[in-house]
């Protein structure tokens, strides 16, 4: 304990007199720690916290956090150093590395869900607008009420279009952000809807009210379905409540009944 303790002094005091800069160290060495990044990254954090995320410094935390517990790990098993130890810091620093990765992704996935329910009536506000309007100019209007987890794929989408890209690019660059049930399917219905003629359009327009309804009707029996075993763990929780305190009451009653004898 008393090496750990000379050990934090120590350290505490390079960084007092700047004999040792924590940040400058982590900047320094950028380039190695970035090839330890995951490669969906940025794209979680920018889905977790939106366009105005700073990749960089988020990441950075990541690394300090954990090269913090690698310090710390040694300190406190330098004593009595071995193998096993050194393993177990390993282990605790890769945690604390991945314990910022982990959390973004994990909020991703539970979103997905969320996603997947709400997308089909978007598409359906959108449908709406393109009986009045070309596909471009309706995905532009419905940026302001689209939902607010769809908005940053959207810009991309919009900025895209505005830049000159006709191709079918843009519109599965929006399908790869939100990957969920037959988002790519609508999304192709929706570049070859701006494609079509006049002519063509209405005729376009019906599969693609078709297709939308569908997907509805999936949503709404996804979220009936999600309901019905939302109450089935409540009576399950309520019931198995019942029975322990019967059980309780049984066993006091049990107990009592022999201490009479």
């Amino acid at each position: 304990m008393e090496i750990v303790l000379v050990g934090v002094i120590l350290l505490l005091w390079l960084v007092y007199i700047g004999q040792f800069n924590f940040n400058k160290f982590v900047e320094d060495n950028k380039g190695l720690f970035s090839k330890l990044k995951e490669d969906d990254y940025d794209f979680l954090l920018t889905a977790r916290y939106g366009d105005n995320v700073d990749h960089e410094v988020m990441y950075q935390k990541r690394v300090k956090d954990a090269i913090i517990i690698f310090i710390l790990g040694l300190m406190v098993i330098i004593g009595s150093f071995s193998a096993v130890k050194l393993v177990v810091v390993l282990g605790l620093t890769y945690i604390t590395f991945k314990g910022g990765y982990n959390k973004v992704k994990n909020y991703y996935k539970y979103h997905l869900h969320e996603i997947n329910l709400r997308l089909p009536y978007y598409l359906k506000s959108l449908e709406i607008l393109i009986q009045h309007y070309t596909v471009p100019v309706a995905i532009t209007r419905s940026l302001d009420s689209a939902p607010e987890m769809f908005k940053p794929g959207l810009r991309e989408l919009i900025a895209s279009i505005d830049a000159g890209d006709s191709s079918v690019e843009p519109y599965m660059a929006f399908a790869r952000r939100y990957p969920v049930r037959d988002s790519m399917r609508m999304m192709r219905l929706l570049y070859r809807l701006g494609l079509g003629n006049q002519e063509r359009k209405q005729e376009q327009l019906i599969v693609f009210s078709r297709t939308i309804s569908n997907l509805q009707a999936k949503s709404r029996e996804t979220k009936y379905k999600e309901r019905l075993e939302k109450m089935e763990k409540k009576t399950m929780t309520m019931l198995g409540s019942t029975g322990a305190g019967v059980l309780g009451i049984l066993l006091l009653s049990i107990l009592q009944s022999f201490t009479m004898f």
